[in-house]
């Protein structure tokens, strides 16, 4: 697929992950740097629960899409038009500043034969939400990862999201949203494929 930024650069290796203790003692750090003291009362549990939070907020790093797609079905009886699943709620974290993006996603694919459990969509969302994103990269993935598991006849995906780092600090515009999308196969090709995917994502 053109231009899919992958999850990982090929050229660096993954680093070990740090322990329990390693990441509590960083919020320590960080509560010291902020201007806070981490031993009074209401801290003292405060790296334990953000260590915590983290592993949730950040648990795509351990699930892979491939397994979630790897299982799709044949009994089709011959359907063949467009599978759409919109408003997939999502939370996701800017890889600049660590702050939320939050935000859905339209996820539509033209069955080649065989077709996906519609819950797997969402679950790749999630997956690759769970990540620290650029809003770009996350549309990319998700579409890389319909296209080279289904095999689709062509995958569009449309994210709207707003973005706490433009709105909690920089600029602080309260309320912008940013709308990015990515097609594959006939979605891409096909300009009335495109127009009808819109269509379906936003009717309402």
């Amino acid at each position: 697929m053109d231009a899919i930024v992958k999850n990982f650069p090929a050229s660096k290796e993954k680093q070990a992950r740090p322990s329990q203790q390693e990441a509590e003692e960083a919020v320590r750090v960080l509560l010291r740097w902020a201007g806070d003291d981490p031993a009074r009362e209401g801290l003292l549990d405060t790296p334990k629960r953000v260590a915590a939070a983290y592993r949730e907020l950040f648990g795509g790093y351990d699930q892979s899409p491939e397994e979630v797609l790897g299982r799709t079905f044949e009994e089709v009886s011959g359907y063949d038009d467009i599978v759409l699943v919109r408003d997939i709620p999502f939370f996701s974290h800017c890889e600049h500043h660590m702050l939320p993006i939050i935000g859905k996603a339209h996820v539509a694919y033209l069955p080649n034969g065989r077709v996906l459990g519609l819950s797997k969509i969402a679950r790749v969302v999630e997956i690759f939400g769970r990540r620290l994103q650029t809003q770009e990269n996350l549309t990319a993935q998700i579409a890389s990862a319909i296209e080279d598991t289904l095999k689709p006849r062509g995958v569009a995906v449309m994210i709207e999201a707003e973005h706490m780092c433009m709105e909690m600090r920089g600029v602080q515009k309260q309320g912008s949203q940013t709308m990015t999308t990515t097609f594959t196969g006939e979605f891409k090709a096909n300009a009335a494929e495109q127009a009808r995917f819109f269509t379906l994502a936003r009717n309402r």
